[in-house]
Parts: C-alpha cells; structure tokens; sequence
C-alpha cells in the first residue's frame, strides 16, 4: 500500500514538473518565432504610433488647456496667492496668465516629432528586446526620456519663450518679477522662471501620453492596427 502511495505521489510531481517546463518551453520557442528584426520593428512602429498620438493630441488648440490631466496650472507658490488676486479683481489677468503658459506649450510640442525619430533610430536591437520584455508598460516612453528629453528641452525652451515674450500678461509678469530681483526668488524657481516651468510642464504632458499610448498597445489587442504590432506584442500574453 506504502509502494502504491509512493508511486502516486511520483507520477503527481513528474506530472507538475512537466506541465511546468512545458509552458516555459512554449513561451520560449514564441518568443524565437519572432525575429529581432520583427522585435524591432514592431517596437518602432509602436512608438511612431504612440508620438504621433500624442503630438496630435497636445500640439493644437487646447491640447493642454482643455486636458485636465496635462493642463499647466500657475506654479505652486504662485497658486498661494490666486485666490487673493481673484478677490482683488485680477482673475481676468490670471486667467489669461494661465491660458498664455498652456498656448506656449502646445506651440512646442509638434517639434517632438523629429527628435523622436532620431532617437527610435538609436534604437539597437537589445535596447528593443529589453524594453519588449521589461515587464514595464512604460520601458519605451522611459527609453525617450532617457535619450532625448534634454534635446527636446533645448528645442522646447525658445518657442515658450518667443511665445510668452509676445503675450502681454506674460510679458509684464517677466518684467514685474525682474524688477522685484532678489526678492522674487522666495517665490521659488518655478515662479521666477516661468519660461523654464512651461517647458517642464509640456516635456511632463507629452511623456505622459506617449506613456499612455505604450500601455493601451501592450495591453490592449485593439490598439494593435497593425499585423506587426499584432505579432510583435502577441508574445507578451
């Protein structure tokens, strides 16, 4: 009866052990299925889509303004004192304050779209296997950030200030913030350079959606409108 068990309790374990190396052998011969060739290919096309996506989307009208997700609101000091200045009658100006700083944004975003494709071209082949199989929904936009956030903070930066340069309101906050000197920098950093808070703020909202496009691809058949990207990101089930 011992000898039965013991035989039982074997054939169980050899059982498990086998469906266990079965599925890892599934998993790798689909990931062999799929070239590196494909691997990259698929990737760059996924982030084609994704800053496509997301320079339409944030580089127009409103792009910022209306979407309370990457809206750029006054800078956190500056917030201390909206409410007083609303009292006081200058809501019109914040107002148009606010406005002025989104309007920059959404003019430097479409210049995105070259410097990203110089830096998918960087794109090695183990740079896309590592970010395929990272585990990550955000490996790719994470590779941007790393290879060209500060080439597009170089570009971003003039067009916000050409921007807020021609704007009134923006204008004689630059001066009146100049004028107050040492004194203005209790206000902090972002308060005091307005031009270089714009330019975080746009570089932050871009990211975002270009993240935002990464996750509904990896986790989302329907975001897949390609055989490609079908394939590529088939193997991550």
């Amino acid at each position: 009866m011992f000898k039965i068990k013991l035989s039982i309790a074997v054939l169980v374990a050899l059982t498990a052990f086998s469906s266990i190396g079965f599925g890892q052998t599934t998993r790798t011969s689909r990931n062999r299925s799929v070239s590196d060739i494909e691997i990259s290919g698929g990737l760059k096309e996924a982030l084609t889509k994704g800053v496509r996506f997301a320079v339409n989307s944030l580089g127009r009208q409103d792009g910022f303004l209306k979407n309370a997700r990457v809206k750029i609101p006054l800078p956190k000091n500056l917030q201390k004192v909206e409410r007083g200045l609303r009292i006081a009658g200058q809501g019109r100006s914040v107002d148009e304050f606010v406005t002025s700083m989104n309007r920059a944004a959404e003019k430097a975003v479409p210049v995105a779209i070259d410097v990203f494709v110089d830096s998918i071209k960087q794109m090695t082949f183990d740079d896309a296997r590592q970010i395929l199989f990272s585990g990550r929904d955000d490996a790719a936009t994470q590779f941007f950030k790393r290879t060209s956030e500060e080439t597009l903070r170089g570009k971003f930066r003039p067009i916000v200030e050409d921007f807020t340069e021609s704007v009134g309101v923006t204008q004689k906050y630059k001066t009146m913030i100049g004028k107050y000197g040492f004194a203005a920098q209790l206000l902090g950093q972002d308060a005091t350079d307005i031009d270089g808070y714009v330019t975080q703020k746009a570089l932050d909202g871009l990211f975002l959606l270009v993240a935002d496009e990464e996750k509904k691809i990896r986790k989302d058949p329907i975001g897949r409108t390609t055989s490609l990207l079908r394939k590529v990101f088939g193997i991550l089930r």
